[in-house]
């Protein structure tokens, strides 16, 4: 990976596993399609893995719009450690979504969208106070559902990619259960059977399992990627 910055930035910081980050905050992937569209701007860095003519442009709105779908993060005005983080997730995001566009059929319909749009809502309590967040950073109804459309396409590759494939042995789910559950044992916790806790913790190994993978995914996308810090944040 070539990473060039001018100047240097703050340390880019990015807290929990890619994963969470990708299926618990993601409904902020800033499409390159809305770049056209903002009239007072400026780049904060290029991205390109090869394959582009011209390097996929990161801006500053992008990096506001980020901050804003996420919810309990100042805006008024952003911080330099908020902004530098968004940086680099949108930088992943955007690796990420180049892989993304090579799946066929992976195209999300309008019902989709709207599904994807009314749980944002909820996460921010209502639709209200979504918009409200939009309108201080300047984000258009139009321009939310093209991001929340990339959204699904990377939700539906990281599915295709990763989540197909995992599979958890019952070893796994035991070791599991004798380690964690066993320690519950002579306490005041009431301790579940292995047939009671067995697809809870199924599911937390899956989750576990393809954090790490993707983990390792989006290290070796950077490694191969050309990343340009143009501006600091």
């Amino acid at each position: 990976m070539v990473r060039k910055c001018l100047p240097s930035l703050l340390p880019l910081t990015a807290h929990g596993s890619r994963l969470t980050i990708f299926l618990l905050t993601a409904f902020c992937l800033l499409p390159s399609v809305v770049h056209a569209q903002v009239t007072v701007d400026k780049t904060v860095a290029t991205v390109n893995n090869g394959s582009l003519a011209t390097p996929d442009v990161i801006t500053y709105s992008d990096l506001v719009w980020q901050l804003a779908l996420q919810r309990d993060t100042p805006i008024d005005p952003p911080g330099s450690r908020d902004l530098n983080a968004a940086l680099k997730l949108i930088e992943d995001q955007r690796l990420v979504l180049l892989e993304a566009k090579k799946l066929p059929g992976n195209e999300p319909t309008t019902e989709e969208v709207k599904k994807r749009r009314d749980e944002l809502a909820r996460e921010f309590g209502s639709a209200a106070v979504l918009q409200q967040r939009m309108t201080r950073v300047g984000l258009t109804s139009e321009q939310l559902d093209e991001i929340l459309r990339e959204r699904i396409e990377m939700d539906n590759y990281i599915d295709f990619r990763f989540r197909a494939f995992v599979l958890i042995s019952e070893k796994d789910i035991v070791a599991y259960y004798n380690e964690v559950y066993g320690r519950m044992r002579n306490t005041d916790h009431i301790v579940p059977t292995l047939a009671q806790a067995r697809d809870e913790i199924e599911r937390k190994l899956t989750e576990e399992r393809i954090a790490s993978q993707i983990d390792t995914f989006i290290d070796d996308l950077r490694d191969r990627a050309e990343i340009v810090v143009l501006s600091p944040v």
